[in-house]
């Protein structure tokens, strides 16, 4: 029922029809009991003494096993006079109320004129019910009022149960299903088939994706010029999903609680060609708990027939995506960021993998049972997958879990094949992983940012702005490889594997500490008046930091190749790692023997300007203790990737 209400909501009452048909005869069934069970009261309150008759049979067939105050009416009713006293009056007068209700809705509330007598009928009965809740009784002449059915007597409930039967039954009639492709359809025309196999193709090709749970019902109905489809994604009231096909345009309704899902959805419509208005967040009474839920239209307008087809087909293989969403988002934010696993159930979409064999096959149980099997002294208890992998290789692990879990699931294979999979993977990615490496990696890219900044600062001095912007960028990118030395600092004293990495960071953050100051120390030479170092001196400084930087070079370099080294049992030799070591140390001799040139071109340049002698000295001899301290590095990186990857020295 409360699927109905949301569809209701969403302004399409013709997809409901069938269901109210189907209501509104159900409720006709106990209005006709409710009324013999009426008139059986009186005959039992006039003549006590004979018998009440068994209705047990009659009132399970109904549906009213649940209703115990039916049998205890029956057999508690007596007369005060004229007024018939009903035990549990209350509760026959609201049942009334509420299937003369139901059953009048398929005539009553689609704004038919030719239903405005029967309208009118039904809102007087029911204005009648409700005065008949505030007596203590039933008077002789209310009871018949209720039950005649004698219509040169005037109307009365049951008369107009009658009509309403009689008008449904024509109604049933002309609303007979058909089963298109597994679609139930009503009063569709023969060019309407076509798109509905194509809405069905769509759906068919990605169903199997939920396995058992509940949802994908669709039904279509033509109202007017509009095709109507709607489908039953899954139990939550307010999930619902609603298509108009009018000539050549898809307009699309969709109603979602969660945003995170509703964005998910969206952004799969907008891929394929779909424009969205998503209105104010809307409360419905009775949807939702009564909280605040989202909508939104999208629509495309297609160029072609087949085009109109293959938007409904897009469409269709889609929504599977979406049950269970939620559900698999939370398990993910266990083992990555919140924004990682909408990516990944983004790409288990895309791929046509879904997420709900995932859920099937363990979810995160499966996750952490792997992670308890294959090393204990990787993960501890308490240990995030992406803390000890890093968040690449994590998601990349989860990725292949969402599709391997799809794959031996579809194929009808034991659950536990998943649980087998997921642990030979973990290994797998534990010898392969070269997280340690995508943070050294990061640490080098800021060093080299520092120092590339500093050559072009010496280059081509700028204006004050521009000094200053220098400035606050080296700044920055120095505290960005600081958090990186301390998140490694971090690991290393849950994980002792992190010791050799936090002793390289340790030496490399002095090389950025060192180019950070350099470039301040750089800004102060061209502070007003100052007019700048002489062109022979920044010639040497900048030979200086040139050499510095291509050392640095060297490094990001030896990094990748000991990352890919990690990677590949048949990484590349050593030498090439050992020789890019070499440039580096050759570096740091060079720039010994470049510090002295540059203080030979100071005494001659600036002997007679003692604060730019001190400056211009100072700035190359923290140039050169940042290539002593790169020499430091390599050494700690050769002594880690040796014993990290048994590459021969």
């Amino acid at each position: 029922m409360l699927k109905e209400k949301a569809v209701a909501s969403l302004g399409q009452p013709s997809l409901l029809m069938p269901a109210w048909i189907k209501a509104a005869l159900a409720a006709n069934d106990r209005l006709k009991l409710y009324l013999t069970l009426l008139q059986s009261a009186a005959q039992h309150a006039s003549t006590p003494d004979g018998p009440v008759g068994r209705w047990e049979t009659d009132i399970a067939h109904a549906g009213l096993q649940d209703a115990p105050w039916a049998p205890e009416m029956l057999s508690g009713a007596y007369y005060d006079d004229d007024l018939l006293i009903l035990p549990h009056m209350e509760n026959l007068l609201e049942a009334l109320s509420n299937d003369l209700a139901t059953m009048a809705r398929p005539l009553c509330d689609v704004g038919q004129a030719s239903a405005d007598a029967l309208t009118v009928r039904r809102d007087h009965w029911l204005r009648q019910l409700h005065a008949l809740a505030d007596d203590e009784g039933l008077r002789r002449a209310a009871l018949a009022e209720l039950t005649h059915g004698d219509r040169q007597r005037g109307d009365s409930l049951h008369l107009l149960v009658m009509d309403l039967h009689k008008q449904i039954n024509a109604l049933s009639g002309e609303m007979a299903t058909e089963d298109v492709d597994g679609a139930h359809t009503w009063q569709v025309q023969d060019d309407d088939r076509p798109l509905i196999r194509a809405f069905m193709r769509g759906l068919h090709r990605t169903a199997d994706l939920k396995f058992s749970h509940p949802g994908l019902d669709t039904a279509v109905t033509r109202d007017g010029p509009r095709l109507l489809i709607q489908n039953d994604i899954g139990t939550n009231d307010v999930h619902v999903l609603v298509i108009e096909v009018q000539d050549s345009t898809i307009s699309l309704t969709y109603s979602d609680l969660h945003p995170g899902r509703f964005g998910f959805f969206r952004q799969m419509l907008e891929d394929m060609g779909f424009g969205w208005e998503v209105f104010d967040p809307r409360v419905s009474e009775g949807l939702n708990a009564g909280k605040p839920y989202l909508v939104g239209q999208a629509r495309l307008q297609a160029q072609s027939n087949a085009e109109l087809q293959t938007g409904l087909e897009n469409v269709a293989s889609r929504i599977v995506f979406v049950i269970d969403w939620n559900r698999a988002r939370k398990r993910l934010q266990h083992f990555v960021s919140k924004p990682r696993a909408h990516q990944l159930l983004a790409q288990a979409a895309q791929n046509d993998w879904g997420h709900m064999a995932w859920l099937l096959a363990g979810a995160e149980r499966l996750v952490y049972n792997a992670m308890q099997a294959v090393d204990s002294e990787a993960f501890r208890v308490g240990d995030r997958l992406d803390d000890v992998l890093g968040e690449t290789a994590a998601s990349a692990y989860l990725l292949e879990l969402l599709r391997i879990s799809s794959m031996v699931l579809r194929q009808q294979q034991p659950v536990s094949l998943v649980a087998d999979e997921a642990h030979l993977l973990l290994a797998r990615v534990l010898r392969q992983r070269t997280f340690e490496f995508d943070l050294l990696a990061e640490h080098a890219a800021y060093t080299h940012a520092l120092a590339e900044g500093l050559c072009d600062a010496l280059d081509n001095p700028g204006d004050t702005a521009q000094t200053q912007a220098q400035v606050l960028r080296a700044k920055n990118w120095e505290r960005q490889a600081d958090h990186l030395l301390m998140e490694a600092r971090q690991r290393a004293e849950r994980r002792a594997h992190w010791l050799p990495v936090v002793d390289f960071l340790t030496k490399a953050d002095d090389v950025a500490d060192a180019l950070e100051e350099a470039t301040f120390m750089h800004s102060l030479t061209l502070i007003h008046p100052a007019p700048g170092l002489p062109a022979e001196v920044r010639a040497a400084l900048s030979q200086l930091a040139a050499t510095t930087l291509a050392a640095i070079q060297d490094q990001v370099k030896a990094i990748e190749i000991a990352r890919q080294a990690s990677q590949r049992a048949d990484g590349p030799d050593s030498e090439l790692f050992l020789q890019t070591l070499w440039r580096m140390l050759r570096a740091e001799r060079q720039c010994d023997e470049l510090f002295r040139q540059a203080r030979t071109a100071m005494v001659k340049n600036l002997r007679n300007a003692p604060v730019d002698l001190m400056l211009a000295n100072d700035l190359a001899a923290t140039l050169e203790n940042a290539t002593d301290n790169l020499l430091r590095a390599g050494y700690a990186l050769r002594q880690m990737v040796l014993n990290k990857t048994g590459m021969s020295a």
